[in-house]
């Protein structure tokens, strides 16, 4: 069964015992799931209310948007214990021989990548939602302003265990222009992230 459907239970369940995976990396993915779905809720607390007539068009767009990211993220909690799943099979073939230990090494490396690929995939997809959170501060139902600064606090919370979990990985990258390059362009990332959401938790507490 995916982690997904298992009952909230279930997962925390799982979660809790001594199974290396699922571990930071879905849970951080199911963090941002959870920002991309009070979004869509708080667009769509705007949508049809009489009070917010020039907010409608932006509501429906980012109701529907966020939807589809949150439908991504909560794809990226199994992605991410699948990676995980390849990198520990990786390192369980056998390596007698030469050519044992040179496709060993071989599945290591492009395991790593993957679970290099995943979070990062995790981080892309959580900044665009957080885009989406900022774009309705202001601009829609004031009655569930504080649900979206529970978004952005989910939100932030993906970011940074997503870009833990590129981290920790990027060690065991052989290219190691690749691994710059996803040291750079996370680290931008979490740094826009941080910026976006203290600044829509900020104006929620003004909202409040």
């Amino acid at each position: 069964m995916k982690l997904a459907e298992m009952t909230i239970s279930a997962y925390l369940d799982l979660l809790n015992s001594d199974a290396p995976a699922p571990g930071g990396g879905s849970a951080s993915a199911l963090c941002g799931a959870q920002g991309a779905a009070l979004v869509s809720m708080v667009a769509g607390l705007t949508i049809g209310k009489k009070k917010y007539p020039d907010d409608q068009e932006l509501c429906i767009e980012v109701a529907k948007k966020t939807s589809e990211l949150k439908d991504a993220l909560l794809a990226q909690v199994d992605k991410d214990t699948e990676a995980f799943n390849l990198v520990s099979a990786a390192f369980k073939m056998p390596k007698e021989t030469d050519a044992e230990k040179a496709a060993r090494s071989q599945a290591i490396a492009d395991a790593t990548l993957v679970a290099t690929k995943v979070p990062f995939e995790t981080m892309t997809l959580c900044l665009e939602t957080l885009r989406y959170t900022r774009s309705l501060v202001g601009h829609s139902n004031t009655n569930a302003a504080s649900d979206l600064g529970v978004s952005a606090l989910n939100l932030i919370s993906c970011m940074k265990g997503a870009w833990l979990n590129v981290l920790i990985n990027l060690s065991g990258l052989e290219d190691q222009a690749v691994a710059n390059d996803f040291r750079t362009k996370g680290e931008e990332m979490v740094k826009t992230a941080q910026k976006e959401s203290e600044e829509i938790y900020q104006a929620i507490l003004e909202i409040l």
